[in-house]
């Protein structure tokens, strides 16, 4: 499958009589975004780790840049680079020296190392800062620079784990625009996160696993669209107008279905096939009605809805924590340097 970057089948993975993965498939297309979403135990953390073939598979089979995770494994690491959840950079040394260390690891001759270092500092929007200590970055800056230097050798494949973990909202959308930056070069990037709103956002592809298992798989609007379609929404101010509104919102509703009502919230709801006409008609009828009106809107399911509808648990918020119990972040590593591991080849890294 040359148009794809990472191709997995029937991957399985099992720690004493605890199954991690049981079947799992997986593809994700070159230069896109495939998000991994999951409940904790699910089997993302141990699906990153053996696609970046720091763990073997019990069975089935996975492809990365072309190569084969277990047969092929250095090759693999030349293709891929790998951000865990914490910053694996030096706070003590400035960003450009972090960078041109990073490049020399990774084998690059002294002259590549400082060249490579500038072009990813400038990438990044990190070049002002570039001779400031890392210990002085806000965590959207350090987290930038980890990308950075996941990006020495501008690998084919970028893992991310938890990418935003702890970043305030400034700090995500810088990151958010770097990944941005990254598939727009051609970069494939597979990311696990708790927050539902940054898969929503990053990715062009959402493979939602549970018990180990790929249960669905769909684009963002795909995935909302299998939950329930659109529904029209009016919230009221004067408890008086709460029937108007329900009498407003029936009128279009979908055969049969009645209008929700929540009179503490003052507000009703109800799904509708054609979502513009239907609200516009809505809008009218209060508005003839001289409604006292505090928001009325069509809105859409939620990726949240669809992850409680599908795995019948709540999305962990904010959560640190990845898919197999005792997960810990993983330093940032690409290429070359990962050949210097190569007991990962054959020493089992519990997840």
């Amino acid at each position: 499958m040359a148009d794809h970057s990472v191709v997995a089948e029937g991957l399985c993975k099992r720690y004493g009589d605890k199954t991690a993965l049981e079947g799992l498939d997986l593809e994700v297309r070159r230069g896109t975004v495939m998000g991994l979403l999951g409940p904790n135990g699910a089997g993302k953390t141990t699906t990153v780790r053996i696609l970046t073939t720091l763990l073997r598979p019990d069975g089935g089979t996975a492809r990365v840049g072309g190569y084969d995770v277990r047969r092929q494994a250095r090759q693999v690491r030349r293709r891929i680079g790998l951000t865990g959840q914490n910053p694996a950079v030096d706070e003590i040394l400035s960003a450009r020296q972090n960078l041109r260390m990073f490049g020399r690891l990774f084998h690059l001759s002294r002259a590549r190392a400082s060249a490579r270092a500038e072009e990813l500092l400038e990438h990044f929007s990190l070049t002002e800062a570039a001779d400031k200590q890392v210990s002085s970055f806000s965590g959207g800056m350090r987290r930038r620079l980890d990308l950075a230097a996941s990006m020495i050798l501008a690998p084919e494949v970028l893992f991310l784990d938890e990418p935003t973990t702890g970043l305030d909202p400034r700090g995500r959308s810088e990151v958010w625009q770097s990944i941005r930056q990254l598939t727009a070069a051609g970069t494939t990037v597979l990311l696990t996160t708790h927050y539902l709103d940054e898969a929503d956002q990053l990715s062009d592809r959402i493979a939602l696993i549970d018990g180990g298992r790929k249960i669905t798989e769909d684009t963002p609007a795909g995935l909302k669209r299998a939950v329930g379609g659109d529904r029209v929404e009016v919230v009221v101010e004067d408890p008086a107008d709460l029937a108007v509104a329900t009498s407003a919102v029936a009128r279009v509703t979908d055969s049969g279905v009645e209008p929700r009502t929540d009179e503490e919230q003052l507000r009703v709801h109800a799904p509708v096939s054609d979502g513009v006409a239907a609200l516009t008609e809505v809008a009218r009828t209060l508005k003839e009605a001289d409604a006292s009106v505090v928001d009325i809107g069509l809105r859409r399911p939620t990726l949240d809805e669809v992850f409680l509808r599908l795995t019948g648990a709540p999305p962990e918020e904010g959560s640190g924590t990845t898919g197999t119990p005792g997960a810990t972040g993983t330093a940032s590593t690409t290429g070359r340097a990962a050949d210097q591991g190569d007991a990962a080849e054959t020493k089992e890294v519990v997840a």
